[in-house]
């Protein structure tokens, strides 16, 4: 029992640290910004439940995934990083590209999909988070993990539904400070994905 605690802790910490609700939500509120409060709540919905299949389909056959379409960790981590980077770059810039001025209800869950989906909720690191964690788990681990992966992709829907009330305690203006800075994480993250898939194509 006491080893499940432990394991259970850890693998929250995990998840916590890669995709931490909080966090976030200012790049959520960058990416539907414009849109109207069912719109908000569509994007979150289709944004949260697309990564909890995506990386639970990773989480229990992951292996077979990436040898079905030949694909390999570093190039994984260079195309995830590319594209974080693309994105933390617009917002730091507060540039407004079609990623960000979607117009129409296709494009609403397109951007529920990408980018918000993947890569910036079911990314390489969190992917491969939940990869290592079943890494020659017992179904019960295994089963751990999915339920607490589970419960992050909850908290960070509520968290984006949310994120008008957020903005109202914060403030528009020191969102869009944490905005920016969050924009200057994501592409400094998205640029350490692409040294370390370099790294590993090398093997330096």
């Amino acid at each position: 029992m006491d080893n499940i605690l432990t394991f259970s802790l850890t693998v929250f910490m995990g998840f916590f640290a890669i995709m931490n609700p909080i966090a976030n939500t200012p790049i959520f509120l960058g990416l539907v910004e414009g849109k109207d409060k069912e719109q908000k709540k569509k994007i979150a919905k289709t944004g949260t439940i697309t990564a909890f299949i995506i990386v639970v389909s990773f989480i229990l056959a992951g292996k077979y995934i990436f040898e079905l379409f030949g694909i390999t960790i570093p190039a994984f981590k260079i195309t995830g990083g590319i594209l974080i980077f693309y994105v933390g770059f617009e917002m730091l810039m507060s540039k407004k590209s079609k990623i960000h001025s979607t117009e129409d209800k296709e494009d609403d869950s397109s951007v529920g999909i990408s980018p918000l989906a993947i890569p910036i909720l079911a990314g390489p690191g969190t992917i491969v988070t939940g990869m290592n964690f079943v890494t020659d788990a017992s179904y019960t681990q295994i089963g751990v993990v999915i339920g607490i992966f589970g419960l992050m992709i909850f908290l960070t829907y509520v968290a984006f539904v949310l994120s008008d009330v957020i903005v109202k305690k914060v403030g528009k203006n020191l969102i869009s400070v944490i905005g920016k800075l969050m924009g200057l994480i994501l592409a400094i993250i998205g640029t350490g994905m692409i040294v370390e898939g370099i790294k590993l194509s090398f093997n330096l």
